[in-house]
């Protein structure tokens, strides 16, 4: 395990890397330079074919309350442009996030407040302590969760987004799972051994066609169902079907042995 600053970045013999928030002190909460550091990693992750899933998780009893008060603090005395290159560092590494070639499992405990809801939405799917607690809590002080708004609003939809950026309200983690948020809200006891199961499910499968499957739900995603689109997507399955791990996994399914992804 690498403990760089207040991040720990693990990889195990599986190829599953564990990216893991370690300021439980202050609630795991992010400034620029961890801002900076998650980046980094999150870049190392997607060009590391080693790796097959990321998890993203936390020390302590909360998940992350988003930005730290002694950063907000700096920022407040900022002017224009410091504040816009602050803010472009912060929607660089949600879109790193968000954009990561390996399928992402955000683990919640406690509470994820402000940005540490951006990066559970970011997470291709998250798993929550029935006991964790959400905020979009940014119109408290005066502010708006514009960087972590794209990837929001696709986990939860405008209406409600209407709701929860303007109320800030805290809600449950049922209701994060009714509305989106969430994949799953389990007990306490649960959380380690749903994240696993995930993780077992995503290991069966083919690295380059979960890969692909991934960018095919950014390209598609709102689009309309034109020729072109048919075309597109065509394209895509006769592509991979030739291609060697797509022969790997015909071939291994008709003859009735594990695809070599299975036995290396």
């Amino acid at each position: 395990m690498n403990q760089t600053d207040n991040v720990l970045f693990e990889i195990d013999n599986r190829g599953v890397a564990t990216v893991t928030l370690n300021q439980p002190e202050i609630h795991n909460a992010f400034d620029d330079k961890l801002i900076v550091k998650l980046t980094e990693i999150f870049t190392q992750i997607h060009n590391n074919d080693d790796i097959r899933v990321m998890v993203l998780a936390s020390s302590g009893k909360n998940f992350c309350a988003g930005a730290d008060l002694n950063w907000m603090q700096r920022m407040a005395t900022y002017s224009y442009e410091q504040n816009l290159t602050d803010a472009n560092a912060l929607a660089t590494m949600f879109f790193t996030l968000n954009n990561l070639n390996k399928p992402t499992i955000a683990k919640v405990q406690g509470a994820a407040f402000g940005g540490g809801v951006g990066l559970v939405a970011c997470c291709d799917m998250a798993i929550a302590s029935k006991l964790s607690r959400f905020c979009l809590s940014e119109v408290k002080l005066g502010l708006i969760p514009a960087t972590i708004s794209p990837y929001v609003i696709d986990a939860i939809g405008a209406r409600l987004a209407r709701r929860y950026f303007t109320t800030a309200e805290v809600f449950s983690a049922m209701r994060a799972r009714r509305i989106g948020l969430l994949s799953e809200a389990v007990t306490e006891e649960e959380l380690e051994s749903t994240v696993a199961s995930l993780i077992e499910h995503l290991l069966k499968n083919s690295p380059a066609a979960i890969r692909e499957a991934k960018q095919l739900i950014f390209s598609v995603q709102n689009q309309p169902v034109t020729a072109e689109l048919l075309a597109s997507t065509s394209e895509k399955i006769a592509e991979i079907r030739v291609s060697e791990e797509g022969q790997e996994g015909l071939n291994a399914f008709l003859e009735k042995r594990p695809a070599n992804w299975l036995t290396e």
